[in-house]
């Protein structure tokens, strides 16, 4: 599935993903190729994916996911 981190600067990642690893404002969640239709917001914290055979760490301060047709958006502050 396709890994997009937006922010108002621009795209800051994208990447294909197997997995990804998210803070959401109730709990951390995982969205994994095949997700149903997503839209939750995120709070402070570390989003965990998968690219290139490398587990990679990304930290967000706030934002929000949108996990649609294999595309995980993410979009961040």
């Amino acid at each position: 599935m396709k890994l997009l981190v937006l922010s108002p600067e621009g795209e800051k990642l994208s990447c294909e993903t197997g997995v990804v690893e998210l803070p959401g404002a109730k709990g951390r969640f995982e969205v994994l190729p095949g997700h149903a239709p997503l839209l939750s917001s995120l709070s402070e914290g570390v989003l965990k994916y998968d690219c290139d055979g490398k587990r990679s760490l990304l930290h967000v301060s706030s934002g929000f996911v949108r996990v649609e047709n294999d595309t995980v958006t993410v979009c961040v502050d």
